[in-house]
């Protein structure tokens, strides 16, 4: 009774841990966030520094003086994954307070009153971001033009691919869409006017970090792979149907799609655990996203989409169920 029952040997050890596949995740959003330095300059340096100092010391603090936890969490890398994460769905010229208060969001009304990581319901970065875009909506939408290396909050702004899909679809008029620039030039992220987020930028330093990700296994393509192909899939019959929407390659390659679908919709703790599960899941996530992008109040509609998804998780998780080891199946 209450003894350690150990099977035979040989015994398997498993080298996957909390820590390791958080600092996995930040290895691979370096490219990106290299790019964001190059684009951004000053700016970014700003954003990305205040973010994850204040996530990380949020969640020190909370930790310590609030839940009185005897091993604090702060060095597992999910703080600083989630400081990055809200920065990458950030304008470059945000000030620094509005910065904290969406920390503040991200880990004080997301992460830790849930009981901290592998708890949470939603994505802490996303309800930071939702969080700021409600309350700050102007700050929020106001996208600087790259090439301002040492300008911040004086940076000149500009039109996001985003904007000019979302005046088409509104004044009905498909001429609108030759401002939008070219494919490679959305892929390399060279496109001058209002480029969006910081981390959405360039989709080949993202695709550089799935990559790895995929190498490492650290994810599966099941998330990223649902979703890309499910807009592609309805960007495209919406082309064809109606020339002022946008052709299918611009619409994976503009605003958070990319940076969404490899970094935030597969978050552990908030997707679905099973590999049919997941692929629901990014079929979902892909749907919202072209219905709120063409008909919703915002040009963007990945991070929506995702936190819609986030609270179906668990039922996901429910009703889609490995097999278990040894069952067979029922007879009739």
């Amino acid at each position: 009774m209450g003894k350690l029952i150990v099977s035979l040997s040989p015994h398997a050890h498993g080298t996957d841990s909390v820590e390791r596949n958080m600092y996995g995740v930040i290895i691979a959003l370096m490219p990106a966030l290299l790019v964001s330095f190059y684009f951004f300059g000053l700016g970014s340096v700003i954003v990305t520094a205040t973010s994850v100092a204040a996530c990380v010391l949020l969640e020190w603090a909370i930790s310590k003086f609030i839940l009185k936890q005897e091993r604090n969490t702060v060095l597992d890398g999910s703080a600083i994954l989630t400081g990055l994460l809200l920065a990458f769905n950030l304008p470059s010229n945000l000030p620094v307070w509005i910065i904290i208060i969406g920390a503040i969001f991200a880990i004080g009304f997301a992460k830790m009153p849930f009981g901290g990581l592998g708890n949470n319901l939603f994505n802490p970065a996303l309800v930071g971001r939702a969080a700021l875009l409600v309350a700050f909506p102007a700050q929020m939408t106001t996208w600087p033009k790259t090439g301002q290396l040492g300008s911040y909050l004086d940076a000149e702004t500009g039109a996001t691919p985003l904007a000019i899909m979302k005046e088409a679809i509104k004044s009905g008029d498909a001429t609108v869409l030759d401002r939008l620039p070219d494919a490679m030039s959305l892929f390399l992220g060279n496109h001058p006017d209002g480029a969006g987020a910081m981390g959405e930028i360039c989709a080949l330093a993202l695709l550089i970090g799935l990559v790895y990700m995929l190498w490492k296994k650290i994810i599966t393509w099941h998330i990223p792979v649902s979703i890309l192909a499910t807009v592609f899939v309805f960007a495209s019959l919406f082309h064809l149907a109606n020339p002022v929407y946008a052709d299918p390659v611009s619409v994976i390659l503009s605003g958070g799609l990319m940076l969404g679908a490899i970094f935030m919709a597969t978050d552990y703790v908030t997707s679905p655990m099973t590999p049919k599960g997941q692929v629901i899941y990014g079929v979902a996530i892909g749907l919202l996203t072209i219905i709120i992008r063409n008909w919703g109040a915002y040009p963007e509609g990945m991070s929506f989409a995702i936190l819609i998804m986030n609270a179906f998780t668990p039922l996901i998780n429910n009703y889609i169920k490995p097999k278990r080891f040894g069952e067979t199946p029922a007879k009739s």
